[in-house]
């Protein structure tokens, strides 16, 4: 990695702690129903036009909140990257890494969030909007819950608290994490083996096809691709790594073991009004070589995600050396 490339890609990291109010019936994967509840109160607070189907034909598109997050425009004087039919979304929700289904009154449920970029700023929309939700309910049963507390969540993992329900006031001096960061934890590092455990179902694709034989070259091609047009278009930076010779040097790293199973899960979009497959890997996967010019980018992609879906808290892993 080209040494403050990345010092103009910042993001930032929170956890929201929910208390239930009452009962709250949870599906066993609760990435859906926080971003589709989300979405759905997030557009009835703040879009002028209600019934719209789409954010395009909208002459408040390029000046909205919602537009922004989640149907983010092409920029008139963007000539790169043109090829690209959907901006990716500017946040990620992080849900529990578990299985409860019931989340009994008076307990707490939490989730992470990740923002990128501009969407850093909007922090305050995704906190107002997870108070509303609370009250108008979530899952199964609009179940309602009080958004106890808000964190934020430095490198190390740190928590500290920007936001609670007592005094309803939201801190400003979070923490906001910058790619060079994390460029100077890669130095002089000797290791030639990583393992990445995939949390959530990591949708790629490959050959027009989804895989679960994520070879490194092909995660990579991904990562590069998502770490370039969230910078592009959230960070106003275009990346200018030399993208052939980093892709050369993927395809010498090597799969040595490959743990990784498809796991089906399906999901109705209201907004797109029909069903949709979001199956993917899950599982660990086992690479050696030399794996010095992608510690950066494989230590950012725990923080952004890789693969499609990412909103929803796909994609998600961690590294085990």
């Amino acid at each position: 990695m080209v040494l403050n490339m990345l010092k103009n890609f910042r993001f930032a990291k929170f956890r929201f702690i929910l208390t239930a109010d009452e009962d709250i019936s949870l599906p066993a994967y609760k990435g859906a129903v926080l971003r589709g509840g989300f979405g759905y109160v997030f557009k009835k607070m703040v879009c002028a036009q209600q019934f719209a189907d789409s954010c395009s034909k909208c002459m408040l598109r390029n000046n909205c909140a919602y537009a922004y997050i989640f149907e983010t425009p092409l920029p008139a004087d963007a000539q790169k990257l043109r090829s690209y039919n959907a901006i990716p979304h500017p946040f990620v929700i992080e849900p529990p890494n578990d299985t409860v289904r019931i989340v009994r009154k008076g307990f707490d449920t939490e989730f992470n969030l990740a923002l990128i970029g501009n969407a850093v700023d909007y922090l305050p929309y995704f906190v107002i909007t997870f108070i509303e939700l609370g009250k108008k309910g979530l899952g199964r049963n609009k179940s309602r819950y009080i958004l106890k507390d808000v964190q934020s969540l430095d490198m190390a993992g740190k928590a500290i608290s920007i936001f609670n329900s007592a005094s309803g006031a939201l801190a400003g001096d979070f923490t906001v994490l910058t790619g060079d960061m994390f460029e100077s934890t890669d130095k002089g590092s000797a290791d030639d083996q990583i393992s990445l455990e995939f949390l959530t179902q990591c949708r790629i694709k490959f050959n027009e096809k989804f895989t679960c034989n994520i070879e490194f070259h092909i995660l990579i091609r991904n990562m590069l691709r998502r770490l370039s047009t969230l910078s592009l278009f959230h960070c106003g930076n275009e990346l200018e790594y030399d993208y052939k010779e980093l892709i050369e040097k993927a395809n010498s790293v090597k799969t040595i073991k490959n743990s990784l199973q498809w796991r089906d899960w399906e999901r109705y979009s209201t907004r797109q009004k029909q069903k949709m497959a979001l199956g993917g890997a899950i599982g660990s996967i086992t690479y050696q070589g030399d794996l010095a010019p992608f510690l950066t980018l494989l230590k950012l992609g725990e923080y952004i995600h890789v693969g499609k879906g990412t909103s929803f808290g796909l994609g998600k892993y961690v590294i085990n050396q």
